[in-house]
This record gives C-alpha cells, structure tokens and sequence, in this order.
C-alpha cells in the first residue's frame, strides 16, 4: 500500500438541516399533506419521556418523535406513508434565500481557481441530521450533496425465517419499523466517517488511521449548524482544528441571541444570518474560509515537494588556472 492513502485535498462542508438551510423543521409538509396540526405533534412527542418514564421505560428524546411518526402510521393518520412519499414531500421544503445556488457556486469558486485545480483541490458538501433522509434527499439540494446522515424507515421488514426462505408480506407496504437513527451526539460519528472516508471506501470507523493518513483531515472541514444541539459537533471540530459557523433565521431576536451565547462561550469562530446569498455576511464567510483552507493545503502540498524532491546534481565546469600576468593586480 502507498505511504499516504489519501491526497487530503478535500474540503468538507458539513451542513445541519433544519433552521440551518431550511426555517423550521422539515415535517411541516407531511404535517400538512395529511392535516395534522404540527403544534399538537409536537407538544406530544415532548411529553413522552415522563408519559415513559412514569411506566418505567427510557427512551432517547432526541428521536422519539420517529416512534410517533409510526405511531401515527398505525393509528391511519399517516395511512399509506412510505418512503417514496417522505421523497415526494421533500420536494417541496423551501429552503433559506440562497439555496440551493450556493452549493454549485462554492464548488465552482474553489474548481475555477488554476492554483486549486492544479491541486485537484475541491469542496465536498454533507448533511447530519437528526431528521428525516429521504426528505432532505427528495428536496432541491439532494443532488448536490456527496452524503447525507439522517434518520430512516423500513417500510417492509425481514420475517421470522427469512434466512431459509420464508417469504414476508408485500402488500401495502408503508414505514412501520426504524431502520437507523442519528441523534445529537451520534451526529459525531458521521464526522469520524468524513474524517476516515468510512462513507467512500471500505474503512471500518472504529479501525485506527493516523491523522496524517485520513481522508478529510479536521482542519479541512467546516461545520455549520443553528443551535445548542449541535455543541458535540461544533466541540469536535473545534478541537481537531476545523472551523465553525453558527446561523440564526433572519429578524427572529430569539435565534440571534441564541447564536450570540454560542459564540460568546467560545463554542463556535463565527456567525451569521442563514442567508446564503452571494455578498451575505454567511456566503462571505464560509467562501473566505474554505478559500483559505485551500490555500493552505497548496502551501503544505509545495512544502511537501520541497522537502521531497531534491534537485539534480549539476555539472562542474573546471575553471582554467591563470597565470601570473593574468591575475588581478590588487
């Protein structure tokens, strides 16, 4: 195997979803597909830790509202709900003023530049969110991102016996168990998995790779999210040297503080309105920094070669001694 396995000349954006590229949460237009009133959902699913907890169960708050989604499945509310639906919906979340431009427009900055294409230094885009996969990959951004962590759906699931050939039901298949659930804290996982290239190539995420050795080193990534549930990551990047941005939805006094603490507390390097149109202080922000990052991964690829590549020897050409009449007369 070579030395270095990977180039290091990536440069990830790593995205949260919902209030970061979209303003609120992406159910809504599930919620409104089958009329159900988003605040009673809600409300529901933030009373059900003590509705379980008083009957002597634990459960994860973070995605309990995926059990209620199924909940509602059963009860018919969500009657013939399936991914391909999740999908459909997906298409019509709208998103923040600048998306989905901005993903195209930060690739072609970076790609256009002879300094970084020389390189072959590009920008990679992923999502880790604690919702729904199949909306984000439905909606106007799902073709131009290189991976997405959510949450997801099995529709039909394995039967009893299915190893020796039993058949399961195939009829009216809709969502009716949880196939994979990403959480606040988990989300830091699927940074390792950028981290090591777990997510391209066939790397376990627990196996050991020297930092030198990885596929997106820390510090050639940029995390951006919206609010305190995302202080696992934004500590993670931090502290392996990557950058962090905090965006609050425009002319909500509420969000902006929010972000303000983060930033106050040394919890993220910067913020700004979730307006990613060119000439916004988050466009400018984030091109700036992902312009510097490639920067600096052209000085460490040229110090590389200079410490590498040593030059040729060089012919010595003898010099024909000189008399005594033709020295220089001091």
């Amino acid at each position: 195997m070579a030395d270095s396995l990977f180039l290091q000349n990536v440069i990830a954006l790593i995205w949260d979803f919902d209030n970061t590229l979209i303003p609120g949460y992406m159910q809504e237009p599930l919620f409104q597909h089958y009329d159900v009133d988003p605040g009673e959902f809600w409300r529901e699913v933030k009373q059900l830790p003590s509705f379980y907890r008083n009957r002597g169960v634990i459960v994860s708050p973070d995605t309990l509202y995926l059990n209620h989604m199924l909940t509602y499945v059963q009860a018919g509310v969500f009657r013939d709900l399936n991914n391909q639906k999740l999908e459909s919906l997906g298409a019509k979340l709208t998103f923040f003023e600048g998306v989905p431009d901005f993903f195209s427009n930060i690739k072609k900055e970076i790609q256009d530049k002879p300094d970084f294409s020389k390189h072959e230094i590009h920008v990679e885009h992923y999502i880790v969110s604690t919702g729904l996969k199949r909306m984000i990959k439905g909606s106007a951004i799902g073709d131009l991102v290189d991976d997405i962590w959510g949450c997801e759906f099995i529709e039909t699931p394995a039967p009893r016996g299915y190893l020796s050939g039993v058949q399961g039901t195939f009829a009216n298949e809709v969502i009716s168990q949880i196939g994979y659930v990403i959480d606040n804290t988990s989300k830091t996982r699927a940074i390792f998995e950028i981290n090591k290239g777990s997510n391209k190539f066939d790397i376990d995420v627990n196996a050991t790779v020297p930092y030198d050795k990885r596929r997106v080193p820390f510090q050639n990534m940029i995390y951006v999210a919206d609010g305190p549930s995302d202080i696992p990551c934004f500590s993670i990047i931090n502290q392996y040297g990557g950058k962090t941005f905090a965006v609050y939805e425009p002319r909500s006094r509420e969000h902006f503080q929010q972000v303000y603490d983060l930033q106050a507390q040394g919890r993220v390097q910067g913020s700004g309105e979730a307006n990613y149109k060119e000439g916004s202080q988050s466009y400018l922000w984030i091109a700036h920094t992902v312009e510097q990052m490639a920067r600096r991964i052209v000085r460490d690829r040229a110090q590389v070669l200079a410490d590498v590549v040593k030059p040729p020897p060089h012919h010595i050409v003898e010099q024909p001694l000189l008399s005594p009449q033709q020295k220089p007369q001091e």
